[in-house]
């Protein structure tokens, strides 16, 4: 069979990546379900504890969204060169199609020969494509949740908890007091740190621009 359908399934593949390394992150986020931070030698009632919705943080950070959008530019990029081959390919199949009979058994033979060997190629390629956007998505994913596992960690230390408790899609709390979530404080502190970092880098680049 001739691969007429391959260019529709990369693209779907593509979006399909994109959504899997968002659902991913928030499937791992159990990670961040529970963080000792520097326990005390202190009684039960003597403990700093606060809880962070895992779900909202990812959703609204904003360096989950910059990588995500990212990642998916660079998943279209990749893809083109592929696509133009399948569109290439089935231009000529649809040609191939059409003069079988006319050019004869001998040439058509032939041609179809060649043309399967091509749709090998292709899936060859389409699955080399695959493997790639799925390691670097994964190394994409492992890297943002070990970033933010170091923040909270420190963060805990910084505010003096004993214990940080994770919420959500990951769920670890079946129920606390409102007063106990800080997600809305560790938002605002990781967007301020990432924010101030991408300003710090514009200005780099700018200055780097001036010699």
């Amino acid at each position: 069979m001739l691969l007429y359908n391959l260019l529709l399934l990369l693209r779907k593949f593509i979006n399909y990546q994109y959504r899997k390394m968002k659902k991913l992150v928030l499937i791992l986020a159990v990670a961040l379900g529970f963080l000792a931070c520097n326990k005390t030698e202190t009684t039960a009632k003597e403990f700093k504890t606060a809880y962070i919705d895992t779900a909202v943080l990812i959703e609204k950070y904003e360096k989950f969204k910059d990588e995500d959008d990212k990642f998916k530019v660079k998943s279209e990029e990749l893809g083109r060169p592929l696509e133009a081959k399948v569109r290439a390919f089935q231009s000529e199949a649809q040609s191939f199609q059409q003069n079988a009979q006319a050019k004869g058994p001998q040439w058509a033979q032939q041609k179809g020969a060649e043309l399967q060997q091509r749709e090998q190629q292709l899936g060859m390629e389409q699955n080399a494509l695959i493997q790639q956007l799925q390691q670097e998505g994964a190394v994409l994913k492992d890297t943002l949740i070990s970033e933010v596992k170091k923040f909270i960690k420190d963060y805990g230390k910084k505010k003096g908890y004993d214990y940080i408790y994770g919420t959500g899609d990951a769920a670890t709390i079946l129920y606390a007091k409102e007063g106990y979530d800080i997600t809305k404080d560790v938002l605002k502190e990781l967007n301020d740190t990432y924010n101030a970092t991408k300003k710090d880098v514009k200005v780099a680049a700018k200055e780097e621009e001036k010699k």
